[in-house]
């Protein structure tokens, strides 16, 4: 059964970028008879907004993006993700560290922006009144994949990434952690989304062999960027998607996936909309590019200015 997943944080409401990633995930899992899942990556309690959930969900309703069986929330798994956490640390394979960010500001950055941990506290924390972060320890081995959108990657984890964090330092599991251990207890066997997380890959490769947990395939969609190359985010002042024109943006979205849907769809239901990108979905169509400018005045809500 080929199962697929869209994972928004309850950080905010979603928005255009958002769409992008829940329509591309949902055409390849629905054109190739399979399973939509829907999960919230609410891990970070503390950046979690009150009522986000319930909000991504409506409107996910509203675009006709219907998802099978419950949806799964990461907050209430901290058991699966401290089993999987203490196999690794009981193995050798993982280990406490003290460092602060202020102490690792100086060191230089991979590609994310986080700092290429220099191994401070691999053979011994660092003594501390705080409590330690957890660190996976990596290899000088090329972590090597093949993205159905973006290509072939390699990475070497211990030279651009260093030991990387699975559970920080109050309390929280991390990110990369979560996700390896949800993607395995969902049952994932394709992973698509944007291409902003194209870097974490590696890293989410590398722990689900060390867990023995199976491969799904990745695919990593353009970014929406606005004019000035910034990507699409709550945090850029990004606007919600539009609860009264659906059709109008999951067709913005279709186009933006290089997807050419016609002109007389406009204005459909968003159930015929979808129903046509089922059947015409092609993922070698998509742009081959890390994000894709689009134009301002239909991200400010002008609609019609990009079906013009």
């Amino acid at each position: 059964m080929v199962r697929g997943r869209f994972a928004p944080s309850p950080t905010g409401p979603l928005h255009f970028g958002s769409l992008v990633a829940a329509v591309g995930s949902f055409l390849e899992a629905r054109r190739h008879g399979g399973e939509w899942l829907v999960r919230i990556e609410d891990v970070d309690g503390p950046r979690a907004r009150p009522g986000a959930a319930d909000l991504i969900l409506r409107t996910l309703e509203r675009y006709a993006l219907l998802w099978d069986g419950p949806v799964l929330y990461q907050s209430q798994r901290g058991e699966i993700y401290r089993a999987a956490l203490e196999r690794l640390v009981g193995a050798g394979l993982a280990y406490p560290c003290t460092c602060t960010r202020r102490e690792l500001a100086a060191y230089p950055r991979s590609r994310d922006g986080s700092p290429i941990y220099p191994g401070h506290c691999r053979n011994s924390p660092q003594p501390s009144a705080r409590p330690p972060a957890i660190r996976l320890r990596v290899n000088d081995t090329p972590v090597s994949f093949y993205d159905a959108v973006q290509g072939s990657h390699r990475q070497c984890l211990e030279r651009d990434i260093g030991d990387f964090v699975i559970r920080r330092a109050d309390g929280c599991f991390a990110y990369q952690l979560a996700v390896v251990v949800d993607d395995d207890a969902q049952g994932i066997t394709q992973v698509v989304r944007g291409s902003d997380l194209l870097d974490s890959t590696p890293r989410q490769i590398y722990l689900q062999r060390l867990l023995g947990l199976p491969l799904p395939t990745y695919a990593h969609l353009p970014v929406v960027a606005d004019n000035t190359g910034q990507k699409l985010s709550k945090q850029t002042g990004a606007p919600p998607l539009d609860l009264e024109q659906p059709t109008a943006m999951l067709w913005a979205a279709l186009d933006f996936l290089g997807q050419a849907p016609p002109s007389a769809l406009w204005r459909a239901s968003p159930k015929t909309l979808l129903a046509w990108a089922c059947c015409q979905w092609r993922l070698e169509h998509v742009p081959i590019a890390s994000s894709r400018p689009w134009p301002a005045a239909f991200l400010s809500g002008n609609l019609s200015s990009r079906h013009e």
